[in-house]
Parts: structure tokens; sequence; C-alpha cells
């Protein structure tokens, strides 16, 4: 890979090719630098952020749909049957992980809780 480097000899652009005058210095795949520099990008990466607000974002919805049902604002049937399909598949596979009995490498405890 190539990259070009800031003034304070940070990489700051990667190539697969050689680009004359912007990265010409050549850095092994595997070098430390370089899997660094890609994984600070990676977790940096906007796109990343809002996949992982998106995860925090479903389960908020998951919950506000359980309590609008509870209150008798809305009927569960009332949803789409696609809907009540991933709702029911999500709670079912909760329910699963919640009931795992998880050895702890702890001695001192018996499970693992999972906060689910």
């Amino acid at each position: 890979m190539f990259v070009k480097r800031n003034a304070n000899n940070e990489i700051v652009l990667v190539s697969k090719e050689r680009i004359s005058g912007v990265a010409e210095e050549y850095l092994d795949a595997d070098s430390y630098e370089l899997v660094d520099f890609i994984q600070n990008e990676q977790e940096e990466s906007p796109v990343v952020e809002f996949k992982k607000s998106d995860k925090d974002l479903i389960r908020v919805l998951e919950d506000v749909i359980d309590l609008l049902t509870l209150k008798g604002i809305i009927q569960f049937t009332d949803l789409p049957k696609a809907a009540q399909q991933k709702l029911l598949s999500r709670q079912h596979i909760r329910h699963r992980i919640a009931t795992l009995d998880l050895v702890s490498d702890n001695p001192d405890e018996e499970t693992v809780n999972l906060d689910l």
C-alpha cells in the first residue's frame, strides 16, 4: 500500500496504487502504522457511528412499541405482519439469551448476567 503523510509524519491517505507526487511511500499491508491508521479511520467513520446508533435506536423502538401496546394505545396486530414477525423473532432471541446460564471465569460468580 502507498501512503501520504502530513507535516507531523502521520498517515493521511492510503492507496493501493502509487500516486506520483501524492502517495509514493510503500508500506506492507500488515505494517503496524498502516493497520493502526485503518482501524482509527474505521472507528471514527460517520458510517460506523451511524450503524452503531441504528442498533441503539432499534432497541428504543422495540421498547416504545412494547409500552404503547401495554398501555393499549396500539394493538400488536395493528402493526404490519412483517413488523410483527421481526419483533417476535427478536423477542424470542432476547428471551433465549437471557435464559442462558453462562459460566464466568470468576470462581466467585456462578453465572453471567446479560443486560439486554
